[in-house]
């Protein structure tokens, strides 16, 4: 029997370090046109932060402002990304792997790094150490056990391989566009109709 290449881009079969584009009709508001880095994923749960949704307004000075960093208004002006509809006030920093915070950090894709404290932040804010590119998410993505895999057999997302640009780019309107041209895909020609072929 083959297997559904679309569960299956990693050699375990599941989706950690892979990203996922929205279909059109997702059917919820807060994934229309979403792009998805998969952070974490296996037979029980799966997490990932969305990378091309900026929070209105809020620049990742003014978030270490509010959260009393050091050197807050030192860091670089990106703008604050909302990761997903859970736990909205807690905050995660995607980044390149020249930083760690030893146990704190997790690997999540090639040269791509999950960090969740407060060291992390000072270390964007002071330069000292800092990663080479970063991106400030509040909230995340999150699916039970098999929601994930039910979601991509009724054709709710695609997968592709992450870079660079795609994560830490600062041309959020575009990346669900550069996404699905990464798998050869011009949205024009995308249905909003879920099913199989």
């Amino acid at each position: 029997m083959a297997t559904d290449p679309t569960l299956s881009p990693g050699h375990d079969g599941f989706l950690s370090g892979q990203i996922l584009i929205a279909m059109p009709g997702i059917g919820d508001p807060r994934f229309e046109r979403a792009v998805v880095l998969v952070c974490a994923h296996d037979e029980n749960h799966a997490m990932g932060l969305a990378v091309n949704r900026p929070v209105e307004g809020l620049t990742l000075p003014d978030l270490l402002t509010r959260l009393d960093i050091p050197a807050a208004e030192e860091a670089p002006s990106e703008l604050v990304l909302m990761g997903g509809p859970v736990e909205r006030e807690r905050g995660f920093v995607l980044h390149t792997d020249d930083y760690s915070a030893s146990e704190a950090s997790v690997p999540v894709a090639p040269g791509v790094t999950l960090t969740a404290t407060r060291d992390v932040l000072a270390a964007m804010a002071s330069h000292q150490g800092a990663p080479r590119r970063s991106m400030m998410a509040l909230g995340y993505a999150g699916w039970g056990a098999g929601q994930l895999e039910d979601e991509l057999r009724n054709n709710v997302w695609l997968t592709c391989e992450p870079d660079e640009e795609l994560i830490f780019g600062a041309d959020h309107e575009h990346k669900w566009s550069r996404a699905l041209a990464k798998l050869g895909i011009d949205p024009q020609f995308l249905t909003a109709q879920a099913g199989r072929a």
